[in-house]
C-alpha cells in the first residue's frame, strides 16, 4: 500500500467503501473483454467529435482517472493499440482486481505502456498532459467534484477530450428516496448496509413504487453486491440537472463537446407530428432540456468536454474523396459487421460491405478511388468509416 493525498475531504471514506465493495462488479476473464465501447475507443472519438480523426493521434497517452476494478482500462488498452495508459484509484482493493483483469486479458501486451496506480486524480501534477481523459462515474463521488473538474482540465492537452459520466437528478428518484431511507435505518456502508439493503426491496409491498422501480429496471445490474452497494449505500453522492450541469463545466473553463449517447437527446425519440417540428426549431440546448423534461427516466449524463471550442467539420463531396478512411473499430462480426457501434443491429449493402472491406485492407487509398461521395458520406454519417487526415 502507498501513502495517499487526502486532497479531497471523502477520499478516506470513499476508498475504505470500495475496499470493501471493488466497483464495478465485473467477472474476471482470460482473455480480451468482450464486445466493446466506442467512447474508449480515441479515434472512434475523434471522428464523433471532428468528423474525422486529426493526424498526429495514433499513439495518444489516456488517462483512466477512477478506474475501480479495470473495466475502463482493460477496454482502453484494447481499443487503442500503442497508447500510454495511466489508471488511478483511490481504492486497493479496486487496484489488486483491476491489476488482475488487465494481466489476464493480455492488456499491457496491446499499448506502449501501461500503469495502475494507487493515486488520487486531484494529484497528478507531475503526469503532464494527456490526449483523453476517461473518468467514468467518478466525480460525483467526491466532496468538491468542481475540484476534481478542474484537477483534469488541467492535466487535458490542448487538442485533448475529457469523457465524464455524471448522474442525473431525475432518474435517480427512487434511488435518492432508498439510500435516503436506508441512511435512517442505520444501516451503515458495510455488509450489514448490503444485507438490509436487500431486504428493504424484498419487504416493500410488490406495488410499491421504490420496490417496482429496482426489480424492473436495476435488479439484473445490481445483482453483484460491488454493484448494488454502490447505488444504494455510498457514502458520497452528487447529481445534476442539465442547468447545474453546464454551470458545473464552466468552473473548469472546459467547453461542451457533444454527448456521448446523442441518440438519448435527440426529440425525435419522444415526440412527433406538430410537437417534432416546434422541437426541431429550438436551439440545441434547448432541446436537450425539453427532453430532459419529457424523460425522468434518463439517471446519467455521458459526454465530452474540450480545452477549445470544437465543432465536427463539414465536408463536400470533393473532401471526402480525398479522405482516407478507418473502419469503425467498434463494429462486430467478422469479416462483415452485423452490429453497430451501440451494439444496435444494421444493414449493409454488398456495395458497403465491400467497401468497409477494402478499407481494412487498403488503409491508405483515398476513398474516391473506392467508392461515390454519396456512398462514403452515407456511412460516415452512420459512424461505420471514420475518415482520417
Amino acid at each position: 500500500m502507498t501513502d495517499l493525498k487526502p486532497s479531497d475531504a471523502a477520499t478516506p471514506v470513499v476508498s475504505a467503501f470500495y475496499d470493501r465493495f471493488p466497483f464495478p462488479g465485473d467477472p474476471l476473464q482470460d482473455g480480451p473483454p468482450p464486445g466493446y465501447n466506442w467512447r474508449w475507443c480515441h479515434r472512434s472519438v475523434l471522428a464523433a467529435v471532428h468528423g474525422r480523426i486529426p493526424a498526429g493521434m495514433e499513439q495518444p497517452r489516456i488517462l483512466d482517472a477512477g478506474c475501480g476494478t479495470g473495466v475502463s482500462t482493460d477496454y482502453l488498452c484494447h481499443l487503442n493499440p500503442g497508447a500510454d495508459v495511466l489508471g488511478v484509484d483511490i481504492s486497493d482493493g479496486a487496484l489488486a482486481v483491476a491489476r488482475e483483469r488487465c494481466q489476464r486479458s493480455g492488456a499491457a501486451e496491446r499499448v506502449t505502456s501501461l500503469r495502475q496506480e494507487r493515486r488520487s486524480l486531484l494529484d497528478l501534477s507531475d503526469e503532464g498532459s494527456f490526449d483523453y481523459i476517461n473518468s467514468v462515474g467518478v466525480l460525483h463521488h467526491l466532496d468538491q467534484p468542481e475540484a476534481g473538474l478542474r484537477s483534469l482540465a488541467d492535466r487535458l492537452a490542448p487538442s485533448g477530450l475529457l469523457h465524464l459520466f455524471l448522474y442525473a437528478d431525475a432518474g435517480r428518484w427512487e434511488i435518492h428516496r432508498t439510500q435516503k431511507a436506508l441512511s435512517l435505518l442505520n444501516a451503515g456502508t458495510g455488509s450489514e448496509g448490503l444485507r438490509l439493503g436487500r431486504e428493504l426491496f424484498e419487504t416493500l409491498p410488490e406495488g410499491n413504487r421504490l420496490a417496482r422501480h429496482h426489480r424492473e429496471r436495476w435488479a439484473v445490474d445490481c445483482a453483484p453486491d460491488a454493484n448494488f452497494a454502490d447505488m444504494y449505500l455510498h457514502p458520497q453522492e452528487t447529481s445534476y440537472n442539465l442547468e447545474r450541469l453546464f454551470a458545473f463545466i464552466e468552473t473548469a473553463g472546459l467547453h461542451f463537446a457533444g454527448f456521448s449517447n446523442p441518440e438519448v437527446w435527440d426529440p425525435a425519440r419522444l415526440l412527433m407530428g406538430e410537437l417534432l417540428e416546434r422541437a426541431q426549431t429550438l436551439p440545441p440546448r434547448q432541446q436537450w432540456e425539453l427532453v430532459e423534461q419529457l424523460d425522468p427516466d434518463i439517471s446519467h449524463f455521458e459526454f465530452f468536454l474540450s480545452a477549445a471550442p470544437v465543432e465536427s467539420e463539414a465536408f463536400s463531396d470533393d473532401e471526402l474523396l480525398q479522405a482516407r478512411g478507418l473502419r469503425q473499430p467498434c463494429l462486430w462480426g467478422e469479416p462483415d459487421p452485423i452490429l453497430g457501434r451501440n451494439m444496435e443491429p444494421i444493414q449493409l449493402s454488398d456495395a458497403d460491405r465491400a467497401l468497409l472491406r477494402t478499407v481494412a485492407e487498403q488503409p491508405e487509398q483515398t476513398l474516391g478511388a473506392l467508392a461515390s461521395p454519396n456512398q462514403i458520406r452515407d456511412l460516415v454519417d452512420r459512424q461505420l468509416l471514420l475518415l482520417k487526415e
